[in-house]
């Protein structure tokens, strides 16, 4: 089993930064992805930005400059450095962990998620 614990979610200012962080624990692989994901009310989890092992990253364009997510390996941890929020960054967000197993099976998980929200 794989448990994912995310922290640093909460309250800020338009134009303000927030660091997110995911702690990853259990039976993990030594190559698989990270992300993180939001979900806004009214609206589907959308992908804000991946990051491979070997530390490949992916962005929603609509955080492309703004966001930036790093791993560290050691520590089974991913971050995302949030810069010049806004409120439309407003959701809740989740962390997830996934790889392709022995004979082609997808493990995905899911952490319990963390609210940000951004004030006009």
């Amino acid at each position: 089993q794989v448990q994912l614990v995310e922290s640093g979610g909460g309250l800020v200012q338009a134009g303000g930064s927030l660091r997110l962080s995911c702690a990853a624990s259990g039976s993990i692989p030594s190559i698989y992805a990270m992300g993180w994901y939001r979900q806004a009310p009214g609206k589907q989890r959308e992908l804000v930005a991946a990051i491979s092992s070997g530390g490949r990253t992916n962005y929603a364009d609509s955080v492309k400059g703004r966001f930036t997510i790093s791993r560290d390996n050691a520590k089974n941890t991913v971050y995302l450095q949030m810069n010049s929020v806004k409120p439309e960054d407003t959701a809740h967000y989740y962390c997830n962990a996934a790889w392709t197993g022995g004979a082609g099976v997808v493990y995905d998980y899911w952490g319990q998620g963390t609210q940000v929200t951004v004030s006009s």
